[in-house]
């Protein structure tokens, strides 16, 4: 297991909707960070999507990763047009990435998961021809339980997880269900802390990020799932930064956090 960092690591410099930097953070940007606070995987995601590069760019992009000893990891969202996931597949390739994290929905489109088999399904040759799997984020909508059964029903020889410990809030599940349903499926895994908090009313909880090691995230517990499914994958941080008044703060903060999160991981992923 490796420890990286990703385009979710540093979400505001990136850019949110509504909130545009006045210099995002380039991918070249994240690599330096990577290489600044010692990790060495990075994966680029549907915030910072390497398909709007050309290929000359992915090309440097790839020297300067090698050039600090980084992996590149890859990421997008949406599976509807099968053409965009085997673009991926083709960036996956350029980059050596032995994977294609997706996220399954996007604008417009959640399918049912009948729909996202018969889809992935168009692509998973495809993905098994070039020695790369698919790595289905759970993302929130789906429990665990069936996305254990959309990995089986696609084949796990090509297919697999990619486990975020935060997400799964959103379909009522917490980490212990979804780790324990999932580790045994899981080829990356996204380290997300939070905090769970009652608004001043009473009435009503509040999910917010925090840095690793400071909120409710039971760190070894969760490498410990992974070992004992048998699961050696990379971990990458990724931080649910709340709005601190300004962007500028927030981007400055989002820095410090990410420097607190790798000095705190370190102590369970040394590599």
């Amino acid at each position: 297991m490796k420890l990286g960092i990703g385009s979710y690591t540093f979400t505001w410099a990136v850019g949110v909707p509504g909130h545009p930097p006045k210099e995002p953070l380039t991918a070249e940007g994240l690599l330096l960070k990577a290489a600044k606070l010692g990790v060495k995987v990075v994966q680029f995601a549907d915030n910072l999507p390497l398909a709007s590069l050309s290929s000359e760019e992915r090309a440097r992009l790839a020297n300067l990763a090698r050039s600090h000893g980084l992996s590149i990891e890859i990421g997008t969202r949406g599976i509807r047009d099968s053409g965009h996931l085997l673009d991926y597949l083709e960036i996956a390739r350029e980059f050596g990435a032995p994977f294609v994290r997706v996220v399954v929905d996007s604008a417009g489109h959640e399918p049912t998961p009948e729909e996202v088999v018969e889809r992935l399904r168009l692509v998973v040759p495809e993905f098994h021809r070039a020695g790369v799997k698919l790595a289905i984020e759970n993302h929130d909508r789906f429990p665990a339980q069936l996305l254990a059964g959309l990995v089986e029903a696609l084949g796990v020889a090509d297919v697999g997880i990619c486990l975020d410990t935060v997400n799964s809030f959103g379909a009522l599940e917490g980490p212990e269900v979804v780790v324990r349903t999932l580790a045994p499926y899981t080829l990356n895994l996204h380290v997300k802390d939070f905090t769970i908090r009652r608004v001043q009313s009473q009435m009503g909880f509040i999910i917010e990020g925090c840095p690793a090691g400071q909120g409710r995230l039971n760190v070894p517990w969760l490498l410990g799932q992974l070992r004992t499914a048998g699961r050696d994958v990379n971990a990458i941080l990724e931080l649910w930064m709340p709005w601190e008044g300004s962007l500028e703060a927030t981007i400055e903060r989002e820095g410090h956090w990410a420097e607190e999160s790798v000095r705190y991981l370190r102590q369970w992923i040394p590599e």
